[in-house]
């Protein structure tokens, strides 16, 4: 990334507008994958696009990498698993389908090795005590499987379009670095120095063994234990003919990601850190040669009353504090100059205190006088809000056009923020009809 820089862009008015309902309804798009910081509503994005494409006619499958399970809950469906479960509720036409899946990372490698080697070996390898500890957790592994999956989708072209939830991840896009990491691991003169005693075998493998690493056993056994060594290197003696399959399962899933069919989403909310994030995300793509169709902004926050500014909301409510726009005793304003401050607030306040006095009777003068002051605090408390809201509009305004001025060739799809959570089907459309309107309305 270049760096952030402080000068201010026209707003979104010379920003394409991300159109996604062409996007999902276009045949040739076959993979959609949303990427982006954590917590900045990938799950959800995915979730909803996958219900919207569906209810379209499209043959949808989610896959989801994300740990808290929202999307089954979300769906309607008690859990996900490594295998897809057809989400019952959506109203497709054209024979419109919907079916999500959570990747179950241990799952996906063992299904790999029963796959590709004989009943035997893959007891074998199943067995072995660091296959389970490295299928389990290893470094990159998550997102190693999670291309590996992506590819058995895509190869049994049961479904016309897969959308994926990348793995919540700190590092940016380590589901395409994972491969790479995997390779050089397996490639790693480490692995290839445990591989030669089981390629030699007998008495001079165990001769080479002792020779070639003596100084390295000698620390990893005091370390690790001399147990841990030989269950590697039984491990890589099972998977010795695998190696290379990994590879090059890796490279095709690699190239699909670059293919035209395929489209990347890069989600953020208008934050620093998130749109920070998505600067990255998006030069990264560009050096990868992925095809990004835009940014997801979630979250954005909008006003009805967007014409009123914050400095003036607050300047009101100091006013209706201080009791210069109601004058209780005489019904009249007063505080010269403070009427000019909020003219339309001023005036509703003073004609709820003209309506609450003359209503009353003559002997409730105090009460009148008492709503007519919880009405000014009230109104008071409102205006402040409102001048809050207005900051933050302003602050996600200025952080979104730093990022826009770095990339303005990046469409861009405003999504308004909801009150609550989604929960089910109908949170999930609410989200959809939000990202596909493209801009927020403007007051």
């Amino acid at each position: 990334m270049t760096g952030w820089v402080n000068t201010a862009a026209n707003g979104l008015d010379s920003v394409p507008v991300l159109e996604l309902d062409p996007l999902i309804d276009d045949p040739g798009t076959r993979i959609i994958v949303c990427c982006g910081a954590g917590g900045v509503g990938k799950t959800t994005t995915a979730a909803a696009l996958g219900v919207r494409a569906a209810e379209r006619g499209r043959k949808v499958v989610v896959l989801t990498i994300d740990p808290a399970r929202r999307l089954a809950q979300s769906m309607g469906i008690d859990s996900l698993d490594n295998v897809p479960r057809k989400v019952d509720g959506i109203k497709g036409s054209d024979g419109g389908e919907l079916h999500a899946m959570m990747l179950d990372m241990k799952r996906t490698f063992d299904e790999i090795v029963e796959a590709h080697a004989d009943a035997e070996r893959a007891r074998a390898i199943l067995e072995n005590p660091f296959y389970q500890s490295l299928s389990a957790g290893f470094a990159g592994t998550q997102e190693y499987m999670a291309m590996e999956k992506l590819g058995q989708l895509r190869a049994r072209d049961e479904w016309d379009l897969i959308v994926v939830d990348t793995p919540p991840s700190r590092s940016a896009l380590d589901f395409l670095d994972a491969p790479k990491r995997l390779g050089s691991f397996l490639d790693g003169k480490f692995i290839k120095l445990l591989m030669a005693p089981a390629k030699m075998g007998g008495r001079a493998g165990m001769k080479f063994l002792n020779v070639g690493m003596s100084m390295m056993t000698g620390t990893l056994g005091k370390l690790l234990g001399g147990q841990f060594l030989k269950d590697v290197q039984t491990f890589v003696a099972a998977m010795d003919t695998m190696f290379g399959g990994f590879r090059t399962r890796a490279d095709a899933t690699y190239k699909l990601l670059q293919a035209p069919g395929t489209a990347f989403l890069v989600v953020a909310t208008p934050e620093r850190d998130a749109l920070r994030e998505a600067a990255y995300f998006v030069e990264r793509l560009a050096a990868e040669e992925m095809p990004l169709a835009g940014l997801v902004l979630n979250r954005v926050h909008g006003s009805g009353a967007a014409r009123l500014s914050a400095e003036r909301a607050r300047a009101a409510a100091e006013n209706l504090d201080e009791g210069r726009i109601v004058d209780q005793g005489a019904g009249k304003t007063g505080g010269g100059g403070s009427r000019a401050t909020a003219p339309e607030l001023s005036d509703s306040t003073t004609a709820a205190a003209h309506s609450a006095h003359a209503e009353a009777a003559p002997t409730a003068d105090d009460d009148a006088t008492t709503d007519a002051q919880d009405i000014q605090q009230l109104t008071a408390g409102l205006l402040r809000l409102h001048a809050e809201r207005m900051q933050v509009l302003a602050r996600e305004q200025r952080t979104r056009d730093r990022f826009t001025a770095l990339h303005p060739e990046v469409a861009v799809a405003e999504v308004a923020a909801l009150p609550g959570d989604v929960h089910d089907l109908s949170g999930l459309r609410a989200i959809g009809d939000r990202l596909t309107a493209g801009r927020m309305p403007q007051a």
